[in-house]
């Protein structure tokens, strides 16, 4: 039986707790708090300017969100983790999609936002967060993260990172969410990631030894660098945003509330990076690069030869003399 990596499952643990906590932390002061309604308001309120440009991009990306595309690609993540025989990474990708995309309706059917009269024009819609597309987007791109073969996962999770931050900005772009819904949503990714990739880590440990695959460093470093960075502008932007929320908003610039709907963006993107990170950076031992049968048969294909170098023995047959055959005639 594989040993117990305790070190490794504490990680995942508090790294879904602190996601989770941050989940609540969201929502208490966004939605529960006058302070952080204004300050979403005004972020939301900053879409309008380049709208019209921005208008067609939106759309595409956001209608390529559906029931049916989620289906689809949790098939091929399913697919893809079989077809590597890893019926516990499959089991777990799959927990991760549906677990998060469950939460988030939950979520926005019981959450209540209370009216503190903040965006009046938006009262009647009710309360919007977690945002159910960047969910679906995040979760999507995370699971694949997991499934996908170990050569090919860096530049995987730099896609993924990108399309749920793309997703998640055009939510807001096209008036759907403000920052705050989809922050949180991709929070509730990262904290199923976390509790799905402590699923995987016990249902693998009845198998025996593992080989653990190299970890994606740069990758990773470099993501939460990006990311780090973006946070910074986006809490610069934030701190901007705040010196000006007791203003109306129709009397504010459009560079001010330009400025409120960049530092959103940026806090999105910037989530979104440190949710993937947080994920490359333990993926390579959550998922080694080979995992025997349960029965302890089946050889690794990559595993090295057993003998040194030095004791190798070629063997070589005797060559056979051909024969000639000689006919008599006569």
């Amino acid at each position: 039986m594989r040993g117990w990596p305790l070190g490794l499952a504490a990680w995942l643990l508090v790294v879904a707790v602190a996601q989770g906590a941050g989940v609540v932390a969201v929502w208490r002061f966004f939605v529960h708090s006058e302070h952080g309604q204004l300050l979403d308001y005004v972020a939301i309120t900053g879409n309008s300017i380049g709208h019209d440009r921005v208008a067609g991009l939106v759309h595409d990306t956001l209608s390529t969100i559906s029931v049916v595309s989620v289906a689809a690609a949790t098939i091929v993540i399913g697919f893809i983790a079989l077809a590597r025989r890893r019926v516990a990474l499959g089991v777990g990708a799959v927990l991760l999609i549906g677990g998060a995309n469950a939460t988030t309706q939950v979520f926005k059917t019981l959450i209540y936002r209370p009216h503190l009269g903040v965006d009046v024009d938006r009262v009647a819609a009710g309360n919007s967060l977690p945002s159910g597309h960047t969910t679906v987007a995040a979760s999507v791109a995370v699971a694949l993260v997991l499934v996908v073969p170990p050569s090919t996962r860096g530049p995987v999770a730099l896609g993924g990172a990108v399309v749920s931050a793309l997703v998640g900005v055009a939510t807001l772009s096209a008036g759907w969410h403000r920052p705050s819904d989809a922050v949180a949503a991709l929070l509730v990714v990262g904290a199923w990631a976390a509790a799905a990739s402590l699923f995987i880590l016990i249902a693998q440990r009845r198998h025996g030894g593992v080989r653990y695959g190299a970890a994606n460093r740069y990758t990773t470093v470099f993501l939460a660098l990006v990311s780090a960075g973006l946070l910074l502008g986006a809490l610069f932007a934030l701190w901007l945003t705040d010196g000006v929320i007791t203003e109306a908003v129709d009397d504010l610039s459009r560079r001010r509330l330009f400025v409120a709907y960049a530092g959103g963006a940026l806090g999105i993107a910037g989530t979104a990076g440190l949710v993937v990170a947080a994920v490359l950076a333990t993926v390579h031992r959550v998922v080694p690069r080979w995992v025997p049968e349960p029965d302890g048969d089946g050889p690794d294909p990559q595993a090295e030869s057993p003998l040194p170098l030095a004791e190798q023995v070629t063997v070589r047959l005797p060559r056979e003399e051909p024969t000639t055959q000689v006919t008599a005639q006569g």
